[in-house]
């Protein structure tokens, strides 16, 4: 079966940038207006391929992989959302972009909600995938008992795909998402956090989200005052990789307006 989330690349095509102790790796494609894109947890750059396509005819793409994720690596061993939102402003630094538009799935949503609200001048205009402004105990549930061998087998498949560094790095990432039971204090957004926010923002979130019920969808759309909302039906969590959600053109109809 084909993994949905991490199809495989004959070959590495990005680059890596120091920032302090880390080794961000990123990838660039296409031209224009820069569009970030930041991806899942347990992901990597890969998770971009079935859009980069479409989205490069419009957009200069900057994908990156997370800290401890793909070919970046961790000294610290230490992942939090808004750690990572300081990683990427910093890389967006070193690369010379000031203003940007940027896409996040999950994880990637949530690390976009503290880079927005943290310098919101510099965002123009987001997409967030099955993102949250908190973990509600049904997330926390999943984050404390999950392991390679419970995950669902795409989800398996990805994180083993997606972790250049075997093994190691693999248990290295499950033991820090199992640490999300206990942070209360990374996700953590109220509605006048959100209110912040300058960017136009897409939101969008499935029907039957597991770890975030469509409720956290609707607060996000209440609370960022220029905000549209997307809710799948039956979509389940990231419900853009079903070929019948018609995600490349919804997401570029937005962004280019």
């Amino acid at each position: 079966m084909t993994n949905k989330y991490a199809p495989k690349l004959t070959d590495i095509r990005g680059q890596i940038i120091k920032i302090g102790n880390l080794d961000l790796y990123f990838e660039e494609y296409g031209s224009g207006k820069p569009l970030l894109l930041l991806h899942g947890f347990g992901g990597c750059t890969q998770n971009w391929q079935p859009f980069i396509g479409e989205l490069s005819q419009s957009f200069r793409l900057i994908a990156v992989d997370l800290r401890g994720h793909g070919y970046s690596n961790n000294p610290e061993k230490k992942f939090t959302h808004k750690l990572a939102a300081e990683d990427i402003f910093l890389l967006l630094d070193k690369l010379g972009i000031e203003n940007f538009s940027a896409i996040g799935m999950s994880t990637g949503g949530m690390i976009l909600l503290h880079m927005a609200t943290s310098q919101p001048n510099r965002l123009e205009s987001l997409v967030l995938v099955s993102a949250t402004t908190h973990f509600p105990e049904q997330a926390r549930n999943i984050m404390r008992r999950v392991s390679l061998e419970t995950m669902p087998q795409d989800v398996r498949e990805m994180y083993q795909e997606c972790a250049k560094r075997g093994e190691e790095q693999i248990q290295e990432l499950i033991s820090q998402f199992n640490d999300f039971y206990h942070n209360h204090d990374d996700m953590n957004f109220s509605s006048e956090d959100l209110s912040i926010i300058k960017a136009r923002t897409l939101i969008i979130h499935g029907e039957r989200d597991n770890f975030f019920p469509v409720e956290i969808a609707l607060d996000l759309n209440r609370s960022i005052s220029n905000s549209s909302l997307w809710i799948i039906p039956n979509g389940e969590h990231v419900p853009i990789f079903n070929s019948e959600v018609l995600f490349t053109s919804e997401a570029l109809k937005f962004l280019v307006n």
